[in-house]
């Protein structure tokens, strides 16, 4: 399959699926003439890249990850503790932010309740 039918049947990008190459996310062979071909099992392995960074996984954490994608989707057990991992950091980041907007809330109502009413 080519880049371009690649991209197509994934819609995908052309540029996209080159740096899916270029992060080692993505195989492809090169002909003679030097176009990208790739085999029939790219797409789906597009389909699993999407769908791990659509889970917000970087793409060291996803290369690290694609051997052990099943084909529904899941992920082996092996790899389980990287996603508990990456899941904790999120929890800890929406922690942070929630923290961070509470005060940030505080500090505009102390500053209203301070202003006199424009009007």
């Amino acid at each position: 399959m080519k880049i371009g039918e690649l991209a197509a049947a994934t819609d995908t990008s052309v540029r996209l699926l080159r740096y899916y190459e270029e992060q080692g996310l993505l195989e492809s062979y090169r002909l003679g003439s030097g176009h990208r071909r790739y085999d029939d099992s790219a797409p789906a392995v597009v389909r699993r890249i999407r769908a791990l960074l659509d889970a917000g996984l970087p793409t060291r954490v996803i290369r690290d990850l694609l051997p052990c994608v099943r084909r529904d989707g899941t992920v082996a057990e092996c790899q389980l503790v990287t996603l508990q991992d990456h899941l904790q950091g999120l929890d800890d980041r929406i922690r942070a932010l929630s923290e961070t907007r509470t005060s940030l809330a505080g500090l505009i109502s102390a500053t209203q309740a301070r202003e006199p009413a424009l009007g």
